[in-house]
């Protein structure tokens, strides 16, 4: 995400490396190009403006601390001002009380039916909460479907009224039904519409004001640039909407509206939403999106995913083998289907410092591993367990059976021993201090 505007600012920020201070010759050419590619990225004129400036007001005078030199003050300089420009803080959902009614709005098109079952999935998974959503987009003949399809991917039942065309009537009624049958959180999908109009507003604010939900949200496609910042004005101005939700960030966008988009409405981005699969969903940190932006990665987003497919249990038991010469093929591949269930390799790799940066020509695909995987699979139970019995015949017949080569055999057989290898170094001491560390930051 962001691609284009993290290479300008980097390339930007570049201008300062060599110089010994700080002065107002050189922060004005640094920071012509900041606004240059902040411009560039759909943000609004007005704000990059007052941006820059207030970066400049900052930079100018400063003493460099021994640690830093101008270009490391500047990138941070720049790293505050765009956390405070994406809202500062992170600002999570409202589920105060015992029951909770989120609204969700927006114009057709912009993900929001699918971001319906995406935040039912992480309220049911990560929250405990029993969720039903509801569809209450009674004119798209297709999207009741759509949200049931969605649903069954999550296990969340759907309420509906079909030839019913009241959706405030609808509404309350699945209110009542999801009480009666102990939902704790009602997701109401609305309808949508190509652009901003007068009929679209009246019905979602008649909705809004049946509820009264304690979380109303505006889901934006964040490729729209700053016309979704024009739309989210429109609709907080009928609605007054709680918080903002950014999709489609996994495309080519430009970053426009998730820069500017709480200038405009003072309102805060809750969620990103980076791909189709239903736990593609991540809350919003400004501080660690402005990181990203900076071509600094994410470790803490990292961490935190990789702990929430942390398994002390499975951990305790993969010690015990590797510590016994024991690790196999069948636990090298429960290793790869952690890594698949914390998110796409590319925002993977995007979240490690510097690797954004280097691998941006790199097309990455998250069926990376379909190959490994087709090899593991072509292996006798026997061969999984104990793979120093695999000869040069069994090769063959594995690559035959995985529809690889003999070559690529090797080369996994290659990395499975280094791995091995690393594994059990790793046991000697520093892997445990290292799951301690990560089991105390839970």
């Amino acid at each position: 995400m962001f691609n284009n505007l993290s290479e300008k600012l980097d390339k930007a920020l570049h201008t300062l490396k060599g110089h010994g201070k700080i002065t107002e010759v050189n922060v004005a050419e640094t920071l012509k190009e900041v606004r240059r590619a902040l411009l560039d990225a759909d943000v609004n004129f007005k704000i990059a403006k007052d941006f820059t400036k207030r970066v400049k007001e900052k930079a100018i005078g400063q003493n460099v601390l021994t640690t830093l030199n101008p270009g490391q003050l500047m990138v941070k300089l720049v790293k505050d001002e765009l956390t405070s420009l994406m809202g500062g803080d992170t600002v999570g959902i409202n589920l105060g009380g015992t029951f909770t009614v989120i609204l969700m709005s927006g114009l057709q098109g912009s993900g929001k039916t699918t971001f319906s079952g995406k935040l039912a999935n992480y309220l049911k998974t990560k929250k405990s909460k029993q969720v039903l959503l509801v569809g209450c987009d009674v004119y798209r003949p297709a999207a009741i479907n759509q949200l049931r399809v969605v649903a069954d991917q999550i296990g969340v039942e759907v309420y509906a009224e079909e030839g019913n065309q009241n959706p405030v009537e609808i509404s309350l009624n699945a209110i009542d039904h999801a009480k009666a049958n102990s939902k704790n959180v009602v997701i109401i999908d609305t309808a949508g519409r190509l652009a901003v109009d007068e009929e679209m507003m009246t019905e979602i604010s008649n909705i809004h004001k049946a509820v009264n939900p304690q979380e109303t949200l505006f889901v934006v496609d964040a490729m729209t640039g700053q016309d979704a910042v024009n739309t989210a004005k429109a609709f907080n101005d009928v609605l007054n909407f709680d918080g903002v939700v950014l999709t489609k960030l996994d495309g080519d966008t430009r970053g426009g509206a998730a820069l500017t988009i709480k200038s405009v409405v003072d309102k805060p981005i809750k969620f990103i939403s980076t791909g189709e699969k239903m736990d593609a969903i991540d809350v919003f940190h400004p501080d660690r999106m402005a990181d990203r932006i900076l071509g600094m990665g994410d470790v803490i987003s990292l961490v935190e995913r990789a702990q929430e497919q942390y398994d002390e249990e499975e951990a305790r038991k993969l010690q015990k083998k590797i510590a016994k010469n024991q690790f196999g093929f069948d636990d090298f591949l429960s290793q790869i289907q952690q890594i698949k269930k914390m998110g796409s390799m590319k925002d993977l790799v995007g979240m490690i410092p510097g690797a954004g940066k280097a691998l941006k020509d790199i097309d990455i695909d998250d069926d990376a591993f379909k190959g490994i995987e087709a090899i593991i699979h072509s292996m006798t139970p026997s061969e999984r367990t104990t793979p120093s019995i695999i000869n040069a015949s069994r090769k063959k017949r594995i690559a035959k059976g995985s529809g690889t080569s003999v070559q690529e055999i090797n080369q996994l057989m290659k990395q499975f021993n280094q791995m091995s290898k690393m594994m059990k170094m790793m046991q000697g001491g520093g892997g445990r201090k290292m799951m301690q560390m990560m089991r105390g930051m839970r």
